[in-house]
């Protein structure tokens, strides 16, 4: 399968559009870009073809010392993330090189990766839609339990992924078809259709579909 190149970006937030006959539309503003190559991985030095992006400028004294001796090696300035796009050839790139939205166009289909908003320890009936026990004569206190989770004898424990109270949210969700319905160079803007993972001002991978 071929590797598929994009950006970094930042999930502004959501909005509406409106098309023609007036049906509305639920969109995701992401500004993207532009994203220098801060190095060039290849198969013969690093046993895979990858370029590393950059994304959101900072000054240099918010970058540690070893991220900074990295990233003045591109002559770009100093930035706060980086994240590598795995390619089937490097050739046309160069270190320093900009990536920006033009890269895409209005009907492309991308694949959008962020983490999903944390939402904290949580119960069986919000993390896994559980229905909760009976409210009526006889349950005390056990409205929102999970019930029983072990086994008699065998195998006397409680089976692996069973699902039970924990962590929920704070991973790391791909969209695999989301739609581009506008982009913006000239205000390093992608307007997608629909919602996509993470809070607003959330990192975002956008892909380019093979």
């Amino acid at each position: 399968m071929p590797k598929t190149l994009g950006l970094l970006g930042k999930k502004v937030g959501m909005t509406r559009i409106f098309s023609d006959d007036g049906s509305v539309c639920p969109v995701t503003v992401i500004a993207a870009g532009p994203c220098p190559i801060m190095q060039i991985k290849s198969v013969d030095k690093e046993g895979y073809n990858a370029l590393q992006l950059a994304f959101e400028e900072v000054p240099e004294r918010k970058v540690n010392r070893p991220e900074r001796g990295h990233q003045a090696k591109a002559g770009k300035g100093f930035f706060r993330h980086t994240l590598e796009f795995r390619v089937d050839e490097t050739a046309e790139y160069e270190v320093g090189q900009e990536l920006t939205v033009d890269m895409f166009k209005a009907g492309d289909t991308v694949k959008v990766s962020g983490t999903s908003k944390g939402k904290g320890f949580q119960g069986v009936m919000k993390r896994w839609n559980f229905g909760g026990q009976r409210a009526s004569h006889g349950a005390e206190k056990v409205h929102r339990a999970p019930g029983s989770v072990g086994n008699a004898t065998f195998p006397g424990r409680v089976w692996k992924n069973k699902k039970m109270p924990g962590h929920m949210g704070a991973r790391n969700v791909t969209l695999p078809t989301v739609e581009v319905l506008d982009v913006r160079p000239d205000e390093n803007i992608i307007v997608v259709k629909g919602q996509i993972p993470g809070p607003n001002n959330g990192l975002v991978m956008i892909r380019k579909k093979n």
